[in-house]
């Protein structure tokens, strides 16, 4: 089976304004037909970064690639295939939903009406569409400006901060649409953020950067592999420090131990504490969150 190039790839792309360096040498592949998130800090560099991706700010080394077009050497090409809302959605309040996204398909080739109820009802603005968009709430708008951002069928949507200011529901409703997006679609979605939890819920793959450096890719949802895989697995021990001492290893919290086993390694591990005679009262699989693994990597608990 040939595998499918990715969507986009960022190769080496670094800015740098008089003798200060916001963006280095980032390199990344983003593949098709994923939810991709871009975690970090605040003032890590995602908006830097998705500013040269759309081409709002001038790359200082490196190129985009989006699907197989430069964004330095071909941008029309290149950003014809790209959807994208960065920082707030911009909308004329003074007129409806419907009429905004009319007055965006008359910009660009090939839209129909059809195409425009579609977009209305996969974003859920079916019921108030040919309302003012000043009477919108913000997650309404947000909607609104992905309804706007996938009219032409870009094969990208790019999404910075999309969550910002939103509440719960609103966060919910968005993560639901930009899932659905890739199914229906085929859209690949590249999201910003800086909040750990939603990120998680919300995307396939995370890229997390920190000053202005790319520290770490990781897979979160990876429903075609079947492999047996180590876990954390907590054991909660009458003598931790004994444990650790007659296994050579693990992390000692309160009165349990931390070891990252296979499946069969629990039941050995367990046989061999109890013949040294350390009483085992519970044994437990440990899901490290998207947080723990950040908070590890970045050796930070300055999240946002």
């Amino acid at each position: 089976m040939q595998q499918q190039q990715p969507v986009v790839r960022l190769e080496g792309v670094t800015k740098k304004v008089s003798s200060k360096t916001l963006v280095e040498n980032v390199t990344l592949s983003i593949p098709p037909g994923q939810v991709f998130g871009f975690l970090g800090p605040n003032g890590a560099g995602k908006t830097t970064t998705i500013r040269m991706m759309v081409g709002l700010t001038s790359i200082t080394q490196g190129d985009v690639i989006i699907d197989g077009i430069s964004i330095k050497n071909q941008f029309e090409q290149a950003i014809i295939n790209v959807g994208a809302i960065v920082e707030n959605p911009e909308m004329y309040k003074f007129l409806t939903g419907y009429q905004n996204l009319r007055h965006f398909a008359r910009m660009m080739s090939g839209i129909t009406d059809e195409r425009i109820h579609e977009v209305v009802q996969l974003v859920g603005l079916s019921k108030r569409i040919h309302e003012k968009v000043r009477t919108y709430s913000l997650g309404m708008r947000q909607r609104l400006g992905v309804a706007q951002a996938i009219l032409h069928r870009p094969k990208l949507l790019i999404l910075d901060e999309p969550t910002n200011g939103l509440d719960p529901q609103g966060i919910r409703d968005l993560r639901d649409y930009l899932r659905q997006l890739c199914r229906e679609e085929g859209t690949t979605v590249f999201v910003s953020s800086h909040l750990l939890s939603e990120m998680e819920l919300m995307c396939d793959s995370v890229a997390i950067i920190q000053n202005g450096r790319l520290i770490d890719v990781r897979v979160l949802k990876d429903e075609n592999s079947n492999e047996s895989t180590t876990a954390d697995v907590a054991f909660e021990v009458d003598q931790p420090q004994q444990m650790v001492d007659i296994l050579g290893m693990g992390i000692i919290r309160d009165q349990t131990v931390i070891l990252q086993l296979g499946k069969e390694d629990i039941a050995v591990t367990n046989a061999r504490l109890v013949q040294s005679g350390i009483k085992v009262y519970g044994i437990e699989t440990v899901t490290r969150s998207l947080e723990d693994q950040f908070l590890e990597m970045t050796g930070s608990d300055q999240i946002g």
